[in-house]
C-alpha cells in the first residue's frame, strides 16, 4: 500500500487523463472546408469540465487570420461580430487594464503593430523606484501562413515587434523604459524583427517543442500558488502539420465546469498535437463566438465581458 501511494503522489500536476472530444459541426454551420469545432464535458481530474476547441488549415487561402484591437474602449465579442462584418470566429486574447481599457500585450493587425507588449511593472513596497522587465509571449501568423510563438520586445514607435525565440528571464532594475538598442547592448536575448502579418499576445507559454513547458517564471505572469488555480482559460497554439487551434474552457460553474489550472491546459493543448502554444486572458473575459455563436458561457454574471483586443477569422 505504501508503494502504491508513493507511486500516485509522484504524479506530474499536469497528469490529466487525455479528453475525449466530440465533433460540434453542426450546430455552428456553415463552415469552410478543413475548419471543425470539437467539445468536451469529459471531467478533469475529477472535477466537472465544459470545453470546447476550433481547429483550421493556416494553409488554407479562404480563411484570413487576423485581429482587431480597440485601445482605450471594449467591446464585446458579439459587438466585434458585428463590427468586423460576421467573421468565422472571434476570441479574446491580450490581458488588459481596465482603468484605460488598454491591451498589455502584442497585437498586429495587417502588419502593422496595433498594441504593444508592456516592457515593465512597477515593484511595490520597499521597491517601489524599481521595475521588473518582462517579455511576455505572443503568437503570430506570417505572409507565408507559418505560425510561431515568440517572446516580445515591441514598442509602438517601431515599426516591427523584435522577439526572442527563447523564454527570457525577467530582470530589475531602476530604469522604466528601454530602447531597442539599450535592450541589445545588455546581451539579453537575441532578438530578431517579426515580419509578421497578424499577432496576438498573452502569456505565458504552454507548449514549446511539442513538450510541456510553462514559462511562467520568465514572463512573471502568475506568482505563488496562482498557477494552480483553477479558472475560465482561453488559448492558441498551432500543429506540427500546420493547423491553428483555439481552446476556451469554461470555469467558474460549481458543480458544472469549474475551470483548469495552467498545468492541465497544458496538457490539453498537448493531447491535441500542439507544437507550439500559449495562455491568453483567461477568467471573465474567455469568450469564443463561431459564425456568432457563443461556445462557453462567460463566468462573469453580466455575460460577455468587453475587451479591447480579440483574433479573428473570418
Amino acid at each position: 500500500m505504501k508503494q502504491i501511494l508513493i507511486i500516485l503522489f509522484c504524479i506530474p500536476l499536469f497528469a490529466t487523463a487525455q479528453l475525449h472530444w466530440k465533433n460540434v459541426d453542426t450546430a455552428y454551420q456553415p463552415l469552410p472546408e478543413g475548419t471543425h469545432v470539437f467539445y468536451t464535458n469529459d471531467s478533469i481530474d475529477g472535477k466537472p469540465n465544459i470545453a470546447y476547441y476550433f481547429i483550421g488549415d493556416l494553409k488554407n487561402k479562404q480563411l484570413d487570420f487576423t485581429a482587431d484591437a480597440k485601445n482605450g474602449t471594449r467591446l464585446t465579442p458579439t459587438q466585434y461580430f458585428e463590427k468586423d462584418a460576421h467573421p468565422l470566429l472571434v476570441v479574446n486574447c491580450t490581458f488588459f487594464e481596465f482603468v484605460h481599457n488598454s491591451n498589455l500585450n502584442l497585437v498586429v493587425q495587417d502588419g502593422k503593430v496595433l498594441s504593444k507588449s508592456i516592457q515593465s511593472t512597477a515593484n511595490r513596497g520597499k521597491d517601489t523606484f524599481t521595475y521588473r522587465h518582462v517579455f511576455r509571449s505572443a503568437i503570430s501568423i506570417d505572409k507565408h501562413r507559418n505560425a510561431d510563438v515568440a517572446w516580445v520586445f515591441s514598442d509602438t514607435a517601431m515599426q516591427y515587434a523584435y522577439v526572442s525565440q527563447t523564454a527570457v528571464n525577467s530582470f530589475k532594475d531602476s530604469t522604466a523604459y528601454y530602447s531597442l538598442k539599450q535592450i541589445e547592448s545588455r546581451n539579453i536575448a537575441a532578438l530578431k524583427k517579426w515580419k509578421v502579418q497578424t499577432a496576438v499576445g498573452g502569456g505565458p507559454a504552454l507548449i514549446q517543442d511539442s513538450q510541456i513547458k510553462i514559462s511562467n517564471e520568465e514572463e512573471q505572469m502568475f506568482t505563488g500558488k496562482a498557477i494552480n488555480d483553477k479558472h475560465p482559460r482561453t488559448a492558441m497554439g498551432y500543429t506540427q502539420d500546420a493547423k491553428i487551434i483555439v481552446l476556451v474552457i469554461q470555469g467558474r460553474f460549481p458543480k458544472i465546469a469549474e475551470g483548469a489550472t495552467l498545468g492541465q491546459e497544458a496538457k490539453i493543448l498537448k493531447d491535441l498535437h500542439c507544437k507550439e502554444a500559449l495562455n491568453l486572458d483567461g477568467g471573465g473575459s474567455s469568450c469564443m463566438l463561431i459564425n456568432g455563436k457563443q461556445t462557453i458561457q462567460p463566468s462573469d454574471k453580466e455575460g460577455q465581458r468587453p475587451v479591447p483586443a480579440v483574433f479573428l477569422v473570418k
